[in-house]
């Protein structure tokens, strides 16, 4: 997975830290509040999204909001900080994979779909934002995922070339969007993106459980076992790494 890999860059939310069960909540409070009824594509409409493109979704789909873009960005800022400062671990084996990966040298971002300082308290929080050269949110470019833009801006910030990278994506659009990039992109399981789980492992190159999958070599090689054009998955999808070396 690594090999020849100069830049590893992860998505945040549900791929890095476990923090994806927040906003299911946070947006059933939300629009509680506010007396707000989803459409029945609500969570496909908002996936990938950037907090700034999602905050104007609510604008544009629920009329009733008196309030502007930034009343609705700090609104939820509000809501979720203790959260993320408190309550959010990283995935099981991140730290050590950190660790890992900065002993070999390979330069580390983070390209999230995340707010600015919800990201910044939570590295804090965690005590990893040593490890990273680059940290972009999808707030700083002209679109979210699928869109490739933030992929492409952290790895110009880190100087190396996108196929030089391995992207972590938890979500069907993130992984659009590091493919999309022209990078390598392993998804990363989360139990509210787990019902798409056959789907993310069609669009990926890789699988894994948890970081320890990596060390043990018993990730999922996605890639050769899928194409558009047929389906023959029986006795091969769900061999590991370990399995196929």
């Amino acid at each position: 997975m690594l090999e020849n890999k100069k830049a590893v860059i992860f998505d945040l939310d549900g791929s890095l830290v476990d923090s994806m069960w927040i906003w299911p909540a946070v947006d059933v409070e939300y629009m509680e509040k506010y007396h707000l009824t989803p459409p029945e594509s609500f969570n496909k409409d908002i996936e990938g999204m950037s907090y700034t493109e999602t905050a104007q979704y609510f604008l544009d789909t629920f009329p009733t909001l008196d309030c502007t873009l930034d009343d609705v960005r700090r609104e939820w800022t509000k809501m979720t900080m203790e959260l993320y400062t408190t309550r959010v671990p990283l995935k099981p084996g991140a730290g050590e994979f950190l660790e890992e990966m900065r002993s070999r040298g390979i330069l580390l971002g983070i390209a999230t779909s995340n707010a600015r300082e919800l990201v910044d308290a939570v590295l804090q929080a965690l005590h990893i934002e040593e490890y990273f050269s680059a940290v972009r949110t999808s707030c700083e470019v002209a679109a979210g995922k699928p869109a490739p833009d933030v992929y492409l801006k952290v790895a110009e910030d880190l100087k190396v070339n996108p196929l030089d990278c391995l992207v972590f994506e938890d979500v069907v659009k993130g992984i659009e969007a590091g493919k999309n990039a022209g990078m390598s992109v392993c998804a990363v399981d989360d139990e509210l993106s787990r019902p798409d789980e056959a789907e993310k492992k069609r669009k990926a190159d890789y699988f894994i459980r948890d970081y320890y999958d990596i060390k043990n070599h018993t990730y999922e090689i996605c890639k050769r076992y899928h194409s558009d054009c047929c389906a023959d998955s029986i006795g091969m999808e769900g061999k590991t790494a370990q399995a196929v070396r």
